[in-house]
Order: structure tokens, then C-alpha cells, then sequence
């Protein structure tokens, strides 16, 4: 018959999916950059769980290559029968001796390294209490008997280590900074320490990393490694109070009862349930790293912060008139 056993042309709808399958480690590679990427390494501690995870992933290739390599063999190249002598040598030495003694030594090099990651911090401990769902975080530069207080940002020096101790409010939250770091659990009532030595000056993506409720995956921050002039200036600046704007924009944070709940360093606003709002302006984002602190975003998320983000505590002012807004806006704006 016609076209018996010629294959015809391949169609398009089977050549795509090898395609997809070819352009597959293109798109898992893709995400091994950026600033939140734990394969980008910005720091003594990330660079040491990148050697660990590589000299790991190593000893699992040569393990899976060896195991692999005898099936194939006595499957292969030699099926035939084996001398029991010959057999028991291989299953004991391929099996159970190799295995162990390659296990054990990754084993054995992977705790030796782990002590750095809980080396003591130079002098700065940084206190961070993880809320629903926004981040309280507190200075303690070494000597000082009061903190400087910020939110929703942390701030590290390059080329000292930085100790962090960790707690939250009703939930548990984790901590974790991909290109610095690793994970570190954030538990009510108990504090956790995580430090860490930051080398490369940059802003990188923080995230909680342990589902926390509604807004989990809105819960970030950003974290900004500064040479440390640089770092002991903003230092200075952030512990200084607000040169907070007057006018209309001021009146309406006072008469809708802003200050209840927000701290503005030398004004009377000194409300401790939410964030602080003393240099808010000069911070890299807003709501805990989902929005930008631009007159817009700042109108948005007074107007319709359960809308922004789910289940959170401050209410949405939304019978506010435009114009309210944009004074509340010009006013946060002006907190630098």
C-alpha cells in the first residue's frame, strides 16, 4: 500500500513539547540571579550555603553515577552469572561501603562549616518583630541604651557582622535574606538570632519565608547593605526626629486619629501599634515591600489598605475626598 511503513512528516503539535522541554533549563536557570536569589550570593553566609549546596549536589551526581553505572553494568555489559564472592564484593563495597563513607564525609565537611553561620555579631544587634503582616524593626548600636526605630526595611554595613534576634507577635513568621543568608524562624514569646556578614553594597529582597496567614506572600522588605560611612550616617539621620511638614496634610493625620497607632519622632504622634512613620519618605518601599513611597501608591494605600493587603489591621480611610488625600500623601511625603 502507499506510505506503508514511510514515516511522513513529524507535526508541529509533537515537535513543540521537546522544544518546551529544551527551553525548560533556560527558564530554571534564569532565576539563579537577581537580588533574590540565594545563587547570587552578596555575603560571607550565603557564599558558604552556595559552596554547601554545590559540594552536596556534587557528592549526589557522583553517588547517582556510580550506583547507575553498576546496574548498568551487571545489566548491560556483563548480565551473566556472578561468582557469590564477586557478587557480595560488589553489592558491600558498591552499596553499603561507598555510599556511607561519601555520605559521611559530605556529612562531616557540612557541620564543619555551620559554626559560621552562628558566629557573634561586631557590635550592632538589630532586634526585628515580625506583626501582621509588616515588620517592627529596632537599631541597638553597641553602647546604647535606646533604639532607633524604623519598619519594613532593614539597613546593614558592609564588612562586619551583624547580629539579628528575631521574635513575632501571635504568629510564626520566618526571615529570610536569599543573598545573605540563610532562614531563621521568628517565634512568639521565644527569640531567635541569626547573624550575618554582608560583603557587596546593594539593596536585596527579604521575604518571610514561613506561612504566616492572608498576607504571607505580601509580607517582604527590603534590606540595603551601605559601606560603612555611608551606614553610620543614615544611622545618625534615622535616630534624629522627623522634620515633619505642617499644614492640611498634618491636621488630617492628627483628626483621624493617625497618631493612635503610628510613631512620628518630635511631633505628639506616638501610637506603638503600627509602624513607625518618622523618616518614612527615605525608605525604599511601602506596606512591607509591595509598593513604591510615591504620592499615588500612598493615596492607594490609605484609601484601600484591606484591598492592598488582606486582613490587615489599619482600616482603609476610603470616605476621604482626593484632596484629603493628597494632603495626608504630602504630608507622609515630607517625613524624611
Amino acid at each position: 500500500m502507499a506510505g506503508e511503513g514511510v514515516q511522513g512528516p513529524r507535526s508541529d503539535k509533537a515537535i513543540l513539547p521537546r522544544r518546551a522541554v529544551c527551553l525548560l533549563p533556560l527558564v530554571l536557570i534564569a532565576g539563579c540571579t537577581g537580588r533574590q536569589s540565594a545563587l547570587a550570593p552578596a555575603g560571607e553566609d550565603a557564599a558558604q550555603l552556595k559552596l554547601l549546596l554545590l559540594v552536596m549536589l556534587a557528592g549526589a551526581v557522583v553517588l547517582w553515577l556510580a550506583l547507575n553505572g553498576l546496574f548498568y553494568y551487571v545489566t548491560r555489559i556483563r548480565p551473566g552469572a556472578f561468582h557469590i564472592r564477586h557478587a557480595n564484593r560488589l553489592i558491600i563495597g558498591a552499596g553499603v561501603i561507598f555510599p556511607t563513607v561519601l555520605i559521611g564525609a559530605l556529612l562531616a565537611w557540612g557541620l564543619s562549616i555551620m559554626p559560621g553561620q552562628r558566629a557573634p555579631g561586631d557590635g550592632l544587634v538589630i532586634r526585628v518583630k515580625a506583626e501582621e503582616w509588616w515588620w517592627r524593626v529596632e537599631y541597638w548600636p553597641q553602647g546604647s541604651d535606646a533604639p532607633i526605630t524604623s519598619a519594613n526595611e532593614i539597613r546593614l554595613p558592609t564588612g562586619s557582622r551583624t547580629e539579628l534576634r528575631l521574635t513575632a507577635n501571635l504568629y510564626i513568621h520566618s526571615l529570610w535574606i536569599p543573598a545573605l543568608g540563610g532562614k531563621m524562624d521568628m517565634i512568639p514569646g521565644r527569640e531567635t538570632v541569626l547573624t550575618l556578614h554582608p560583603q557587596a553594597a546593594g539593596t536585596y529582597r527579604g521575604q518571610c519565608a514561613e506561612f504566616c496567614g492572608a498576607s504571607h506572600a505580601l509580607m517582604a522588605f527590603e534590606t540595603v547593605v551601605m559601606e560603612p560611612d555611608a551606614f553610620a550616617e543614615w544611622l545618625r539621620a534615622e535616630a534624629a526626629p522627623a522634620a515633619a511638614p505642617g499644614g492640611a496634610g498634618a491636621a488630617l493625620f492628627r483628626d483621624e486619629g493617625c497618631g493612635a497607632c503610628h510613631t512620628i519622632r518630635g511631633t505628639d504622634f506616638a501610637g506603638t501599634v503600627g509602624p513607625d512613620l518618622t523618616h518614612l519618605a527615605s525608605r525604599v518601599s511601602l506596606g512591607a515591600g509591595i509598593m513604591q513611597v510615591s504620592r499615588d501608591d500612598l493615596k492607594r494605600w490609605i484609601a484601600h489598605t484591606g484591598d492592598i493587603k488582606p486582613e490587615v489591621a489599619m482600616p482603609a480611610y476610603d470616605w476621604l475626598s482626593d484632596a484629603d488625600l493628597d494632603h495626608l500623601a504630602t504630608y507622609l511625603e515630607g517625613l524624611r
